[in-house]
């Protein structure tokens, strides 16, 4: 052992005594000459890179005896350009000279960087992020990174177990709308039922795209149906694929928690290993390259279910899914000549996981003690499949840029229950089964034309196009064995224990169709007033039109403040899954089992009750702000914002089979409980966004800190009855559903980072603050989620200089939610899925290699 260690100390010694190459120094500038903020410097072929401060200057220590360095930046070209000579003054071109290259989400200006959009934009970029957090997957990379985002993963909740949702800004998650590369992406065919956020939602899947395929994440933190259509009322993320070439990026990561809470003799659990491989190839001399990833990971178990109680034990098994996740995307550009150019680029995502389910005991009426003496714990598991492909032509037609493309997405989930058992079957009943499941697919078609008059005053930029989707929704049944009751006169429980398979009366196929029609400006009235404006119409075959607008300014009042505006409105459809899941599942109230009915929104039992057809959500955006430079070394921006939402669509509370005006329906369909999706409720959130970014030199290293928070209030304005329910508003969306509503996310969320780089070392601490939660247990009492702060610690070393070794700590000190008696969560364990989750410390190791 004390030779490896001096093995270990003597190689570290050695590479650390490389000799260091030259300092590099410089300004990055602008066509005119003003300093670009935060551009990409990255010495090629290595791991070394750093970013201009607010003055456009930077310093690097290079490692290479000629190096060359690789310049970025949003709304520019990227530039290579020697650096031998050891200082050096660039001068970026806008990107309209690549024809298109760059989507700044929130403009279709394709010569508006971020630092002068009228809407708040966060640029995240990813290499830097993966680089130095032990966070693997995107929702959780962003959960620690943008604290206007929030998701948690998910334990008790059947396929949310499995698909984890997020929020913008303390919406739902199917309220903010994902792009990639620009266009459209699909959403997950689960709708959540159970959990903290999301519950009655739709969402996107973002955890189906690797990090190691994307170059950098685009938050727009403001409405925007107008410019891109449904879903978009809290804001838009788009996601930007790498197009890098001639560079082979490959990572080995692995991480473990402490695992305080289990109760047994293990140390550590909840395993996630991962691996990926990023390599691109450039075409020829216009352009042209192929971006390939491939990305593997396996996330184990967590345990943290023997949390004693006053009565018992509520679950034997809690924690963490085990998934595995393999990835495969593409990106890639095909020029034609100076001013076309094919691209395709989409993959593919293949999941399989297990998801602990509630315990049966042993004396519980629905076990076997035949086949399972000391009762069982069900395992859901998942097997879901997801693909996307997009191909599209980008040219010009003389002024005019034209871009036409289809867009094909699937997603696909199939449920199976295995460690259970149909009890009415008695001892001849199989072990696992086929529960069936649903899909949802997507095909859009999209033409879209740009052209920038820049003799219009100081500039003018029209866009105008149409769209065409359309989406299919499937349910399907699982075997017979996982729903059926083969004996119902002994009151045997039937189906599949821990998750019934779906029925044939649940199972449906669906479709519907929308046309769109667009068009948007942006102009300069002056140097330093910009206008913009966009106007959208949209028609579904389901339920009708809708037109949407939106307004925008922005007023630079000096060169180091600038004042923004928004005004717009939006809305959502309601998704096929919404309109159209149906099934009977079991639920667990104070640890007991009941049988639920989730009735679909056009079944017979929503019909009698006169709960009308699902219709669009509407809002009304509001966002006004400032954005600063102060000095050199520090920028500051401020945004307010009021999202009023009317007719949100939502899961109501749980009616009971003796409820006066529905039991007899419940009683004659042989179940306990029943609940909808109904327009049910309004809402509305008053916020602020605040970033405070500032760099500081310190000797021949630089230090770069960054406080950014989110403050968000979401109030139920009202809530909608109809029908034989209505003034029944406290019974059909009551106190207990509306608290998961406002719990999408935290009151307030603060993040404070320190980013400290110096020659080969690099080291970032950053906390996290996460404001208190309340949510309401069975019997109507808060639960109060304390505040609670995280500690992230992440040390790296360029080992050579193509070779880097990453190791930290999130949650360093091990801080978790408040507990509480499992039998008073929805959860059945000591936490509801809140702040930033309840496993605890997390260690972590990674090496990268770049060549």
């Amino acid at each position: 052992m004390k030779q490896t260690i001096l093995a270990v100390t003597l190689c570290l010694a050695s590479v650390g005594a490389f000799a260091q190459g030259q300092t590099i120094s410089g300004q990055i500038t602008d066509s005119a000459g003003k300093p670009v903020i935060g551009a990409t410097v990255v010495e090629k072929g290595t791991n070394n890179g750093t970013a201009t401060g607010n003055d456009g200057r930077f310093t690097l220590q290079a490692r290479t005896a000629t190096p060359r360095l690789q310049i970025s930046s949003i709304g520019y070209a990227t530039q290579e350009v020697d650096a031998a000579g050891g200082q050096v003054s660039i001068r970026l071109t806008d990107a309209t000279t690549g024809l298109g290259e760059v989507q700044v989400v929130g403009s279709r200006s394709q010569n508006r960087s971020v630092t002068d959009s009228p809407s708040p934009v966060d640029i995240i970029d990813l290499r830097e992020v993966t680089t130095k957090t032990g966070q693997l997957d995107v929702n959780q990379l962003l959960q620690f990174v943008a604290p206007s985002f929030n998701s948690n993963r998910q334990t008790g909740s059947d396929g949310a177990d499995h698909v984890d949702p997020a929020t913008l800004r303390g919406l739902g998650p199917d309220q903010t709308l994902v792009l990639v590369n620009g266009k459209r992406q699909h959403q997950s065919a689960l709708v959540n039922l159970f959990g903290t956020r999301g519950r009655g939602n739709t969402g996107t899947d973002l955890n189906v795209i690797p990090a190691a395929s994307i170059e950098r994440i685009e938050i727009l933190r403001d409405g925007a149906s107008a410019q891109y259509g449904s879903d978009a009322i809290a804001g838009v993320i788009n996601i930007v694929l790498k197009s890098s070439v001639k560079e082979l990026t490959a990572n080995v990561n692995y991480g473990a928690y402490d695992a305080k809470y289990r109760f047994d003799d293990e140390n550590f659990d909840g395993g996630n290993f991962n691996a990926n491989l990023n390599y691109g190839v450039g075409l020829g001399q216009k352009g042209s390259f192929v971006n390939a990833t491939v990305d593997y990971n396996l996330r184990e178990h967590t345990q943290r279910a023997n949390v004693p109680n006053a009565d018992g034990l509520a679950r034997r098994e809690y924690g963490d899914p085990e998934i595995r996740n393999l990835s495969a995307y593409l990106n890639s550009r095909f020029a034609l000549n100076d001013r076309s150019y094919f691209y395709v680029f989409g993959g593919g995502n293949k999941r399989r996981g297990d998801a602990y389910a509630w315990t049966r005991f042993a004396d519980d009426d629905r076990n076997v003690p035949a086949i399972y003496p000391n009762g069982f714990d069900p395992i859901i598991s998942s097997d879901i499949w997801d693909a996307s492909a997009v191909a599209g032509l980008r040219t010009a037609l003389g002024e005019w840029e034209l871009d036409v493309s289809n867009n094909f997405g699937s997603n696909r989930f199939e449920y199976g229950v295995k460690n259970t058992l149909n009890s009415s079957l008695g001892a001849s009943s199989p072990t696992s089964f086929n529960a069936g499941g649903f899909q949802l697919q997507q095909n859009v078609v999209n033409l879209g034309l740009t052209r920038n008059y820049k003799t219009v005053l100081q500039g003018l930029n029209v866009a105008a196009g149409a769209e065409w989707r359309r989406e299919w929704y499937s349910l399907f049944a699982g075997e017979e064995a996982s729903y059926a009751n083969y004996d119902p006169q002994s009151g045997a429980a039937s189906g599949s224990q821990g998750f019934p398979g779906y029925q044939p009366t649940d199972a449906i196929k669906a479709q519907r169709d929308n046309v769109a029609a667009y068009a948007d400006a942006e102009l300069s009235v002056t140097q330093r007033w910009l206008l913009a404006g966009a106007l959208r119409y949209e028609h579904y075959s389901d339920f009708g039109s809708t037109l949407n607008y939106k307004l925008a300014t922005r007023f630079n009042l000096t060169e180091f403040l600038t004042l923004r505006g928004t005004y717009s409105t939006g809305f959502r459809a309601p998704s096929l899954a919404q309109v159209n899941f149906n099934s009977t599942f079991t639920n667990f109230i104070n640890g007991e089992p009941v049988e639920v009915l989730l009735a679909r929104n056009n079944s017979a039992v929503t019909q009698k009750l006169g709960v009308p057809s699902l219709q669009q959500e509407t809002s009304n955006n509001a966002n006004i702000g400032l954005t600063s430079r102060i000095g050199s070394s520090l920028s500051l921006t401020l945004d307010g914002y009021y999202i009023k939402v009317k007719d949100r669509v939502v899961l109501t509370s749980q009616f009971s089979a003796d409820d006066p005006v529905i039991g007899p329906d419940l009683q004659a369909l042989n179940v306990d409980q029943a609940q909808f999706f109904a327009n049910a409720a309004d809402t509305r959130s008053l916020g602020l966004d605040v970033v405070l970014s500032h760099t500081l030199p310190l000797g021949t290293g630089r230090l770069n800190s960054t406080l950014a928070a989110n403050v968000n209030n979401l109030k139920i304005d009202r809530v909608r009855t109809s029908g034989r329910l209505a003034g029944r508003e406290e019974e059909f969306f009551g106190a207990r559903e509306q608290a998961f509503v406002k719990a999408s996310a935290p009151p307030s969320k603060i993040n404070l980072t320190f980013d400290y780089q110096l020659g080969r070392f690099g080291a970032l601490l950053r906390f996290v603050r996460f404001d208190k939660i309340t949510l309401i247990d069975w019997d109507g009492a808060s639960m109060e989620y304390d505040s609670r702060i995280t500690t992230d610690l992440t040390l790296n070393y360029a080992l050579t200089n193509h070779l880097q070794f990453i190791v930290g700590s999130a949650n360093l000190l091990n801080r978790y939610p408040t507990l509480f008696d499992p039998q008073r969560t929805e959860t059945g364990g000591a936490w509801d899925p809140v702040q930033m989750g309840s496993n605890g410390r997390f260690y972590f190791a990674k090496l990268q290699a770049r060549f």
